[in-house]
């Protein structure tokens, strides 16, 4: 953990900007681009020619004819060979012409996945940071809570006193009191929950000492429920990555076809060979009339390696004819997969249309339910003082005061809980209308 992240409370674009840059699945990711890119590279040297070089040097042991007596005896003899061979696709029905192209469109899709994992990421991030907002508000309702009927106990006390109510209303102040310390200790531990997930998130070790602070505006935040949804759908599918990843993998698909079917079709390769060998053995020396006079030292080694040199070169033509249908299987297979592509894409599309209407449906449904949470709250402090006023004249009892404390701090967590709910709901529909997580 940074060693400032103690003496700091993090923002919503900090904690998603941290997020992206040390989550292991996004460098998972990243690892992905790279290796598509060595595919591509792989693609691009299957237009190269092929060259490999061989050299060879031998010993032969054993019974061998003499170039002077004719007679068997044993002798060692040795040869070195040198030689390269040069291969190049004239025609391979266009099989490395799509492959490239594939190569290319892999590295698209493996981009698009990055970004739909960083997508991805920052929403769960805002979620996880809205949720520590929301349990921090919330401990802080509790503990205000308690401390009013801290207040409520002492002038319980007093009324008790001077006999104005009788002790059993004492006694239930106090047993209020004991729920309310109960309730500050279940914000507390969710609060500390909250702070976990998002620290975990953000792969942090120490959460206890993490802390964020609320930089986020729930004010004019529903503008984006000015556009229809169809506008925002029409904006989604021109934008949202799964969608680009459902069409970049269709034309992926598209490709193994036609590399497939190049499968079916004749090649052409042409091929140049050359090699040399060299010579250790004496040399025979004969006379005009063939008569073997005598033996020379073998020429030099560079003379031999020019002398015994050969040269090969062609065309090498492979016309597919059968072979146990697997070319005519792969491109069914291809094919197959193909369809499947096609039936991703409208079922990404359909997905696509189904989230977008449901988070507009969400976040119209979250900013009714924050208004009338606002109205409620509105209601219950009046009915609280009203009830407070009735209490400390003795017109009430802490049974009934109680009740009515109950409402209050209902009323003012469902204004956090939807508060909290309203602003994610937003955040997720301006998402699919294109509208970053965090404004950098």
């Amino acid at each position: 953990m940074p060693s400032n992240a103690q003496s700091k409370k993090w923002t919503l674009t900090e904690c998603v900007n941290y997020a992206l840059e040390h989550n292991i699945s996004i460098k998972q990711t990243e690892l992905d681009i790279k290796t598509s890119t060595i595919d591509k590279r792989g693609a691009v040297g299957s237009f190269l020619p092929s060259l490999n070089g061989n050299a060879s040097h031998s010993w032969n042991i054993g019974l061998n004819q003499d170039i002077t007596t004719g007679l068997l005896q044993n002798q060692t003899t040795q040869f070195t060979s040198v030689g390269a061979n040069v291969g190049v696709d004239i025609y391979k029905g266009l099989q490395n012409q799509n492959t490239l192209r594939r190569a290319n469109l892999s590295i698209v899709a493996a981009k698009y996945q990055l970004l739909k994992m960083q997508e991805d990421i920052a929403l769960n991030v805002a979620n996880a940071f809205l949720q520590v907002l929301f349990n921090k508000e919330n401990l802080k309702v509790q503990a205000d809570q308690m401390s009013i009927n801290q207040k409520q106990l002492i002038r319980s006390q007093e009324l008790v006193n001077a006999g104005t109510i009788p002790k059993g209303d004492l006694l239930d102040v106090k047993a209020t009191l004991a729920s309310d310390n109960q309730k500050v200790i279940t914000a507390e531990n969710s609060l500390l929950i909250s702070k976990l997930s998002l620290a975990q998130l953000l792969q942090l070790d120490n959460f206890q000492d993490f802390d964020v602070v609320d930089d986020t505006e729930a004010k004019d935040e529903n503008s984006i429920l000015m556009q229809t949804p169809i506008a925002i759908y029409d904006k989604a599918k021109e934008q949202r990555t799964e969608l680009k990843i459902a069409q970049t993998n269709l034309e992926i698909a598209e490709k193994n076809v036609a590399i497939a079917k190049g499968a079916l079709q004749p090649t052409l390769r042409g091929f140049y060979n050359f090699n040399t060998r060299i010579s250790y053995a004496d040399i025979a020396l004969r006379d005009n009339s063939g008569n073997i006079i005598g033996t020379q030292a073998p020429p030099a080694f560079f003379s031999q390696f020019g002398d015994n040199k050969g040269q090969s070169f062609g065309a090498q033509l492979t016309i597919p004819v059968f072979n146990g249908f697997a070319a005519k299987n792969n491109v069914e297979r291809s094919q197959v997969n193909l369809e499947k592509s096609k039936i991703a894409v409208e079922q990404q599309d359909l997905d696509l249309q189904r989230n977008v209407y449901t988070a507009f449906t969400d976040a119209k449904g979250a900013l009714n339910a924050h208004e009338s949470s606002i109205v409620a709250l509105e209601s219950r402090q009046e009915a609280y003082h009203y009830a407070k006023e009735k209490f400390d004249v003795g017109l009430m009892n802490s049974f009934d005061l109680n009740q009515s404390q109950t409402l209050l701090s209902t009323a003012q967590s469902d204004v956090l809980r939807t508060k909290y709910d309203y602003i994610f709901k937003i955040k997720i529909l301006e998402f699919y209308f294109g509208i970053p997580i965090i404004k950098n």
